[in-house]
């Protein structure tokens, strides 16, 4: 994320959050459920043409709510749509496939997360939009690499976790390497500094020479093997709930 943009989406969340601490607006510690919306797009019927079991939805969803249960947050699989189209199946970040897929299948409000699965492109496991462009509601959501749900076959990352990641983003959260070593980082105090992604599992890695910590590499928002990945921080919750409060 570009650092000017982001100063401009966080002066305008710092706002809005003045708001809540008032008492206006959602609790910040309430239990919160998300309607979740499924759209397997794929090239053909079969499990390598991108047509994902009901099986592997429902231990992504199982993953979900492991993941983000120390929130207070879980997951509703509303629906799930079943999409034939090469186009779509290939379908890339800012590409016209991509508008039109989402134009053709996004279902709910602003609150409803619509999880597209396809074969994306770009050496791509996944991207999300944030809560700050909730506006563009078409386009609100995340697409993740087919093979990267539970049992996908991708390798490393194919225990869900690529989703996991996604749904961070979309719920308002950035890369633990956000920034590097420079200030503010992420925009999280309890998740120390790094200054690259730790891809792999790099145990007792310190990056940043002033950071209170070791680089947070088993944090959801790295970019560790699926493996790695464990926790989130109880300040990344507090972050998410006041995005959620504000802007869904």
């Amino acid at each position: 994320i570009p650092a000017l943009e982001l100063a401009k989406a966080e002066e305008e969340f710092r706002n809005q959050r003045v708001v809540l601490s008032e008492g206006i607006g959602g609790g910040l510690n309430d239990a919160v459920v998300i309607n979740l919306y499924m759209h397997v797009v794929a090239t053909d019927e079969t499990l390598e043409g991108g047509n994902v079991p009901d099986s592997q939805i429902t231990s992504q969803v199982n993953v979900l709510n492991t993941d983000y249960r120390s929130m207070n947050i879980g997951f509703n699989l509303v629906n799930v749509t079943r999409t034939i189209d090469k186009a779509w199946f290939h379908a890339g970040p800012n590409s016209r496939e991509q508008t039109e897929m989402k134009q053709g299948l996004r279902q709910g409000g602003p609150a409803d997360l619509n999880v597209y699965s396809n074969h994306l492109g770009h050496k791509l496991l996944g991207y999300a939009t944030f809560p700050k462009d909730v506006s563009n509601l078409v386009e609100d959501g995340v697409v993740v690499l087919h093979t990267s749900l539970p049992g996908g076959g991708e390798g490393r990352y194919d225990g869900g976790r690529t989703l996991t990641h996604e749904v961070g983003h979309w719920l308002g959260l950035y890369h633990t390497f956000q920034g590097g070593c420079e200030e503010p980082g992420d925009l999280v105090d309890d998740t120390p500094s790094e200054a690259y992604p730790g891809f792999g599992c790099p145990e007792e890695r310190k990056s940043c020479p002033q950071s209170t910590g070791l680089d947070p590499i088993h944090n959801f928002m790295d970019y560790g093997d699926d493996s790695c990945m464990e926790s989130f921080t109880p300040g990344q919750g507090m972050r998410i709930k006041a995005q959620i409060a504000i802007y869904r």
